[in-house]
């Protein structure tokens, strides 16, 4: 489980950072996608989340919601949370180990999606995602308690899921782990949309695709609690 950060601040400007960082990275155009982030403190326990309909780069840390584990709004003359707000707070129900949740309509994971296709085990990062595939959710209208039940579901033991003609959902311990996660999954659907191009994949095993999740669980610098 993550352990939260206490500064407010920090991650209300995460949040905002984010966002941003998602437009440019080429995942997301316009106001479309979110981003949100636990926030846990003595105070408050619930989620900071991206407003509803209001670009980035004029969106500052104050314009960021806060939202109670019921989905209520804290703060009296707070801004309309994004649309989304459901799969994010049905997703940390669900997830103790998501600190931070990037919806983004990036092309080429979209592209997929509205295939209503799975991204299958054709190149190992694939287990970046947690898994021996990343799935594609069922369709669902946006905003809708339908799509967050769906979207928990295709997250299920998984750390990103396509949503069906819409778009992607990545998950990780802080803001900047699940976009650089939500950054590999677009580079992954991009090469394996190339790939249908030529043909049907050669799709790596299962034995070997949990081979390499396993190798995940211990792959770059870790934490050893020494200075």
């Amino acid at each position: 489980m993550i352990e939260p950060v206490h500064d407010e601040i920090v991650l209300r400007n995460a949040v905002v950072s984010t966002a941003r960082a998602m437009n440019v990275a080429g995942i997301n155009r316009g106001r479309s996608g979110n981003v949100s982030t636990r926030c846990r403190s003595d105070r408050f326990d619930g989620l900071l989340i991206t407003p509803t309909g209001m670009p980035y780069a004029t969106m500052g840390p104050g314009d960021v919601v806060a939202l109670h584990r019921d989905g209520s709004i804290r703060d009296a003359g707070a801004r309309i949370p994004s649309s989304e707000w459901r799969f994010h707070r049905e997703i940390y129900a669900a997830r103790p180990d998501a600190g931070a949740i990037v919806h983004s309509h990036s092309p080429f994971a979209t592209t997929l999606a509205c295939l209503s296709r799975d991204i299958p085990a054709f190149h190992y990062m694939v287990a970046a995602a947690g898994g021996h595939d990343i799935r594609c959710a069922p369709y669902a209208r946006f905003g809708s308690a339908e799509l967050a039940h769906a979207a928990v579901a295709a997250l299920q033991e998984r750390k990103a899921c396509l949503l069906a003609h819409h778009g992607m959902i990545a998950i990780g311990d802080n803001a900047a782990d699940a976009l650089a996660l939500a950054i590999e999954v677009e580079g992954l659907a991009q090469i394996y949309w190339r790939v249908l191009q030529m043909g049907d994949p050669v799709l790596l095993s299962t034995a070997e695709m949990q081979a390499v999740v396993d190798k995940f669980a211990t792959y770059g610098q870790q934490d050893t609690g020494d200075n």
